[in-house]
């Protein structure tokens, strides 16, 4: 273990966006390192410390060969009598990059948690710098042509023509197949959640404690539970936040997770009305005024969808971007309400590049001679870990388009939501003897720290009820808002019980309800939040970077 001392305490971050990638891609070359079965740390990305770990591919048999974890850990600052361990860290997905997750926002997490532990970024294997990593496609070329320049951001929706679920299945089948074809190494079937919660066991030791400390968000909910279920003797301290149902997580069928979807899009439109036209551009004096407006909306793109050239890109706003959109906007609603609102009033002015522009990307161009390794592979690595995961699903496209109708009956919003099932039933990669429950554990030997929103649009607070029920002992702490994870709904008191939580093992009482600081329009004047202390502010900033850098190293930004 190290200790490193640093003079500057963090107090706010504002690097943009696409300098985070590129940083993250390029300042450290993961292949100069050798993967060992102990943590050999190198420095790298100005203040972190790398290091590659060997796992067993397929713990059950030794024979099967190894995988490689790539991880990085921003180091603790303190005497060594106060060092805590490590803390690992999981940003969601699946498939998000747990190492671009700790190069962006570790001095935050550092701010909110304290700064005994070593906040610890991996990607799971399968994922990004960690190998074997999971493809589909053998060039990026061959990637490009096969997906929509949007595809990391955006899921087809169901609802976009009559043919949309039957097109999905298609596509469906044929990544299956790829993956089956393109297997030769014999290991996408391992790059499953439990042997990630197995290799989180692993990394713990290797650190030299056995038991995990551990927040994870969103997918990281799951692997969170996974391991607690798997490993109940191994918890030190574990929050999972933003929480999906395990149940539903591992059948492949997330209709339950959509119960809360379009209590978001109310609020946004209770929101709009009441917050004037100042604040809200696509106001009208009524929530029905508004709800009728975006109504028409729909229908128009759905008509006549808009082409948009920019002196960026070029491409054409449909529904399934718009709804796309929409629903991105519920996942951090403080960031992206303002925005959806000034987006949805220009496109019924039929100015679509205001909406385009938020998640517009360069065409691609081949880069034949680069000699960095493919790892952005968020689509891929989802789809190999959910599906993995899951019981196998074999429905044939009447039967998807029966289990649609029934989603849509939920959620408004389940033309998404459905592509996972759908997309699954041409996944033919399982093992066996990969986790099916149980999905929680009379005795954990510390009490689980759960987190969930009143209204999230990703995992429902009644998820997050019954995984507190499922591990006797733990405390679910609600925060009173919309938005996915409490970086989606930022709380500086959600993140005071949060940093009492790793510091002291203190949980809150029972029934304790956070109210968020931020507003969900700002006013012209520039509110944003209400009045906060120094600290209480410094706590926000570091809250809103951790979940910027959520929302990109997700990519998909859905779970």
């Amino acid at each position: 273990m190290a200790f490193v001392s640093r003079s500057m305490k963090l107090i706010a971050v504002t690097v943009l966006v696409s300098s985070l990638q590129v940083m993250a891609d390029s300042e450290f070359q993961w292949t100069k390192l050798q993967a060992t079965d102990k943590l050999a740390w190198t420095p790298c990305y100005s203040g972190l410390q790398c290091s590659l770990l060997t796992v067993p591919l397929d713990y059950a048999s030794p024979a099967a060969g190894n995988a490689s974890i790539a991880i990085a850990r921003y180091p603790a600052n303190c005497t060594k009598s106060e060092y805590r361990g490590p803390l690992l860290i999981n940003p969601g997905g699946p498939g998000g990059s747990g190492v671009d997750y700790v190069v962006d926002s570790g001095a935050s997490i550092a701010t909110i948690i304290g700064e005994q532990y070593d906040i610890v970024g991996f990607d799971p294997r399968g994922v990004s710098y960690s190998t074997p990593t999971v493809y589909l496609f053998e060039t990026d070329a061959e990637r490009a042509l096969w997906s929509l320049p949007l595809l990391n951001t955006v899921f087809p929706s169901l609802n976009q023509s009559v043919d949309a679920v039957a097109q999905q299945w298609a596509r469906g089948q044929i990544l299956g197949q790829l993956a089956v074809n393109r297997n030769e190494k014999d290991y996408i079937q391992y790059m499953t959640t439990d042997n990630t919660a197995r290799d989180m066991l692993r990394i713990t030791q290797t650190f030299g404690y056995e038991k995990l400390q551990y927040w994870g968000v969103s997918y990281g909910s799951v692997l969170g539970s996974t391991f607690a279920a798997m490993f109940p003797d191994k918890i030190g301290r574990v929050v999972v936040d933003g929480v999906l149902n395990m149940q539903a997580w591992f059948s492949a069928n997330l209709t339950s997770e959509m119960v809360d979807t379009d209590k978001v899009l109310q609020i946004f439109i209770d929101g709009c009305a009441a917050a004037g036209p100042d604040a809200c551009a696509f106001h009208a004096p009524t929530s029905a005024e508004i709800t009728a407006n975006l109504n028409a909306l729909f229908s128009s793109i759905k008509f006549q969808p808009m082409p948009v050239v920019t002196s960026v890109s070029y491409g054409i706003v449909d529904f399934t971007i718009l709804h796309n959109f929409i629903f991105d906007a519920f996942v951090t609603p403080y960031a992206l309400f303002a925005t959806l609102a000034q987006s949805l009033a220009d496109l019924a002015k039929g100015n679509a590049k205001t909406l385009y522009s938020v998640n517009e990307v360069p065409p691609f161009e081949c880069e034949c001679n680069t000699t960095t390794p493919f790892h952005a592979n968020v689509y891929e690595a989802e789809l190999a870990i959910a599906c993995g995961d899951a019981t196998p699903v074999s429905d044939t496209v009447a039967e998807l388009q029966a289990f649609y109708a029934s989603e849509r009956t939920v959620s408004s919003f389940a033309d998404l939501w459905g592509n996972l099932r759908v997309l699954c039933s041409g996944w033919q990669l399982h093992r066996e003897d990969r986790f099916k429950g149980p999905f929680g554990a009379p005795n954990v030997s510390f009490p689980l720290l759960v987190i969930g929103n009143t209204a999230d649009p990703v995992a429902p607070l009644v998820g997050a009820k019954a995984t507190a029920d499922a591990f006797p002992g733990s405390v679910l702490l609600t925060i009173n808002s919309p938005g996915h994870t409490s970086l989606g709904a930022p709380s500086t008191c959600a993140l005071g019980y949060l940093r009492e939580y790793f510091q002291n093992g203190t949980l809150p009482a029972p029934g304790t309800v956070c109210q968020p600081d931020n507003v969900l329009f700002p006013t012209t004047n520039g509110t944003t939040a209400r009045g906060l202390d120094a600290r209480r502010e410094e706590l926000l900033i570091a809250g809103r970077t951790i979940g910027q850098s959520m929302r990109r190293v997700t990519a998909r930004k859905f779970v």
